[in-house]
């Protein structure tokens, strides 16, 4: 890959630019500017620690401004297709004609080989357009073409500074490549580039990627507007400095990857951005992969990513891919995987767009920070709903249904003997605990609303927790193997509201430090789904109103009306009103209700078992 310097600047629109991305550091392995075998797997050695220790708060136009900018300006595809200055070449079959200066044809195949303005009509049967002008600007208008070659890419940029691409308003155009190419083939897509690449337009263009890829760029790669189909034997759409949409619509059908930028030499480099326009993408490989960043500012991303062998482990398919941070900051993003439906090697920051997960192993993955601080999620299906390192939840409505456990800060070393060391083994009454070592994870809570459904732990840290403010509604298991709640280490709530329903075999509940009053009541008998559960105080006041959506025994709440030390009725039967989060009411009445049972607020569940860092909390 050339280096070039830039005295130019080119802003993307719609696309801010601020501080830098804290991960200059990472690591990967080297590829050549015709080698498409992607990205090596930044999971590993010194590459996922720097990638993992991103910080995952960053905003879309701080990750952007550390990152090359896109070469396009937003003018680029305006371009007359009648203008004086326009160049007309016309393909025949087995042959072209030009009425200019600056193309040639030789048989089939036609060369570009100066700057200017191309206007390409017509058909080549076995044939292929060349651009060779280095250096050069070159802009190709498609004008109702179809090329297809037996030997290698229909258009095929040797050199150039940058070609434009025009989907000429109102006309179809379609090429098609070789059924195969040799591994150490310079081109190996439908249409290759070597120079950065812009595509625009108001027409169509649709790719057969016969042989390997759909469209390449060994440089960046850009799509401004058109409507463009792409299906590729490998990966759809590659730009190895970074991939950009800022408009039109994009379908791609893959073999291999759907999107992908595969820069792992260049930290500023390899990213994905997606600011405008619909992109739809089916592959049996990775959706959307991105070497680096992965940023959504706007747009429409919809991602169905299955392994053709249907496995569900880290090899297979994900959605949306990320080497260091993916931040889904605007736009609407809907992604079926059978893998992760997010999966950061570093980070993930949902940050306003609205998101529909479902996965066959995580929801969303990060190997360090995932958090959540606007938008709408809704994660319909997966095995862990949200897993990471540290866990930041301060904004937005988080839904979360999950097989097993719903949120999950987690790591391979929080069950080392270094880990149970940190927690012991303790006994004697207490909030949080587990039995298992305490990491250094972290589950925050601090504003939003999050709604859990699970069939494994609901809310879990295998280190710490805390919640200091808005709401947390968990559903929990019916098993008695797992629980609603279950923090290995300390566990607060200083601020918002708690509502943990579930089984009774593993509770845990929080810390008895914790700067707000909690309640945890085990009930004698289970409460069928669909029970009418309030919470009372002395003077027969509801503080709380509850319906559970599938069968409970146990039940922890925590809201700024209960008080510690003080005496608490729950009851089952009355009614509910208002908005319903996750079965909490906003507002219930008693009724003809019955008495269930009298907890004493900040009592912690009966029996001490392996403790954790805060002490019993299991019977």
């Amino acid at each position: 890959m050339r280096t070039r310097t830039r005295t130019r600047t080119y802003r993307l629109a719609g696309v801010l630019a601020s501080v830098g991305l804290a991960a200059a550091a990472l690591v990967g392995c080297s590829s050549s500017s015709g080698d498409n075998s992607g990205s090596a797997e930044a999971g590993s050695g010194s590459a996922s620690s720097a990638a993992a220790a991103v910080d995952g708060s960053q905003k879309a136009a701080a990750v952007l401004a550390d990152n090359q900018d896109a070469h396009a300006e937003d003018g680029d595809t305006d371009v007359d297709a009648d203008g004086s200055e326009v160049v007309g070449v016309e393909l025949k079959g087995d042959s072209a004609t030009s009425d200019g200066d600056g193309v040639k044809a030789d048989g089939a195949t036609v060369t570009v080989s100066a700057a200017g303005v191309y206007r390409i009509s017509g058909t080549l049967d076995d044939g292929q357009v060349v651009v060779n002008a280095p250096d050069a600007k070159v802009t190709l208008i498609l004008d109702g073409v179809k090329v297809a070659n037996s030997k290698g890419a229909a258009i095929d940029v040797t050199a150039a500074d940058e070609v434009v691409v025009v989907l000429a308003d109102g006309t179809a155009n379609t090429l098609g490549d070789a059924d195969s190419y040799a591994e150490d083939a310079t081109a190996n897509a439908a249409l290759h580039s070597a120079a950065d690449l812009t595509i625009g337009g108001g027409g169509s263009l649709t790719v057969k990627g016969n042989g390997n890829d759909g469209i390449t760029s060994t440089d960046g790669l850009v799509i401004q507007g058109g409507t463009i189909t792409v299906d590729a034997a490998d990966d759809g759409i590659r730009g190895k400095d970074y991939v950009v949409v800022t408009g039109g619509t994009v379908t791609v059908t893959a073999g291999g990857d759907g999107l992908k930028a595969d820069n792992t030499e260049d930290t500023d480099r390899g990213y994905i951005a997606v600011d405008g326009g619909t992109v739809k993408v089916t592959s049996a490989g990775d959706g959307v992969d991105a070497a680096t960043d992965l940023v959504a500012t706007g747009g429409k991303v919809t991602v169905t990513s299955e392994s053709s062998d249907g496995s569900s482990d880290g090899s297979s398919a994900h959605g949306l891919k990320s080497g260091v941070i993916t931040v889904l900051e605007a736009g609407t993003v809907d992604v079926t995987a059978s893998a992760d439906a997010l999966h950061g090697d570093g980070a993930v920051h949902l940050g306003g767009a609205t998101t529909t997960l479902a996965a066959g192993d995580d929801g969303v993955h990060a190997e360090g920070d995932l958090v959540i601080s606007a938008g709408t999620v809704r994660i319909t299906r997966a095995n862990e709903g949200l897993e990471g390192k540290g866990i930041l939840v301060s904004g937005g409505r988080t839904d979360v249904v999950s097989a097993d456990d719903g949120i999950n800060a987690s790591g391979s070393e929080a069950s080392s003997s270094e880990g149970q060391q940190q927690g012991g083994f303790g006994g004697g009454p207490g909030g949080g605990g587990g039995g298992e070592g305490v990491g250094d994870y972290t589950v925050e809570v601090t504003g939003g609303t999050l709604v859990i459904d699970s069939e494994g732990d609901g809310f879990d840290s295998n280190g710490t927790a805390e919640i200091t403010g808005g709401t947390v509604v968990v559903n929990g298991p019916e098993r008695n193997g797992n629980g609603a709640l279950d923090v290995n280490g300390s566990f607060t709530v200083s601020g918002g509201t708690l509502l943990a329903a579930g089984s009774a075999g593993m509770v845990v509940a929080p810390d008895e430090e914790s700067g707000q009053g909690w309640l945890s009541a085990t009930l004698d008998s289970t409460l069928a789904a669909g029970t009418t559960v309030h919470i009372a105080d002395s003077d027969g006041k509801v503080v709380a109103s509850y319906v559970t959506s599938k069968a409970a025994q146990n039940i922890v709440y925590s809201g700024k009306a209960i008080k510690d030390g003080e005496e608490y009725t729950i009851y089952t039967g009355g009614t509910v009103s208002g908005t319903d989060t996750g079965g909490l009411a906003e507002s219930g009445e008693l009724g003809s209700a019955e008495k269930a049972t009298t907890v004493t607020a900040g009592d912690a569940p009966e029996g001490g078992g392996f403790g954790g860092g805060g002490g019993g909390g299991r019977p």
